[in-house]
């Protein structure tokens, strides 16, 4: 009996969209845009963690100012609580991942005798 994987893998991709750790991803982040100063700052993390990563991968020097601007948001971040509870659903949603992936490599694992080392 043959299985298609990707009717499996949208079965997964669904089941991951009504799991309890997506619904909080989801609710926070509708928190932190329903909020104008949550979502400014929030907006302004990203674009500063898009910058940092595009000059670390090109191989650009990440200066100081780049620094103090990533500690500064860093710190309002830390003080405002729709972002810190959407980052914390997205941290128990990161695990949820890990987990899946863990779980989908074991054959791959299994098959090259990872487990015997």
């Amino acid at each position: 009996m043959s299985v298609n994987i990707y009717d499996e893998a949208n079965r997964l991709e669904s089941a991951l969209r009504q799991s309890e750790e997506y619904q909080a991803v989801k609710a926070q982040l509708e928190a932190v845009n329903n909020n104008e100063e949550s979502k400014s700052i929030f907006a302004d993390f990203r674009n500063i963690q898009m910058t940092l990563q595009e000059k670390q991968m090109s191989g650009e020097e990440i200066t100081e100012e780049d620094i103090a601007k990533a500690n500064e948001l860093a710190g309002k971040i830390e003080h405002d609580e729709n972002i810190s509870k959407l980052m914390q659903a997205e941290q128990r949603m990161g695990q949820v991942i890990e987990d899946l992936n863990r779980i989908i490599l074991k054959p791959l694992q299994d098959l090259y005798g990872q487990d015997n080392q």
